[in-house]
């Protein structure tokens, strides 16, 4: 009997554990796509939603890292201070892989349609979930 229940109860957080990776994976994946739907309407912040409000916040791309959420908006605003310069954002989800309870790997490409002439990358991400929310706190990004 003592087996059963025990065989039950490791069924039963395996059970549990996958559940909750799958909806820690359509989380992720449902922010990704408000930050998409946010940039393509023009609104960056709606797009910085997604990023952890915090001076901990780390963006690393063409120009180096940069520390914390307001620098990491400014530095947005400044490379795309327009529609037209901002153009359609399409990201392409490679890999959403949980690397603990609390925190997961996303890597990806982007890839921006706009008249002046389209760009695209790669990125990686790592998310943490933080008051019941998935934010990124680290985005590494690159130019092709």
């Amino acid at each position: 009997m003592k087996t059963i229940f025990l065989c039950c109860s490791i069924l039963l957080m395996g059970v549990l554990q996958v559940y909750g990776q799958n909806n820690a994976e359509k989380d992720i994946r449902g922010a990704m796509s408000l930050q998409q739907e946010a940039w393509n309407k023009g609104d960056v912040a709606a797009f910085m939603e997604v990023y952890w409000k915090s001076d901990s916040l780390l963006f690393v791309g063409s120009q180096g890292p940069v520390y914390g959420w307001q620098a990491a908006f400014d530095r947005y605003l400044k490379t795309y201070p327009d529609q037209a310069s901002m153009g359609k954002l399409k990201f392409d989800l490679l890999q959403v892989n949980p690397l603990s309870e609390d925190y997961y790997f996303v890597l990806g490409k982007w890839h921006l349609t706009r008249k002046k002439g389209d760009i695209g990358g790669t990125f990686t991400l790592l998310f943490k979930k933080i008051a019941d929310k998935w934010v990124i706190i680290s985005d590494h990004t690159s130019q092709s």
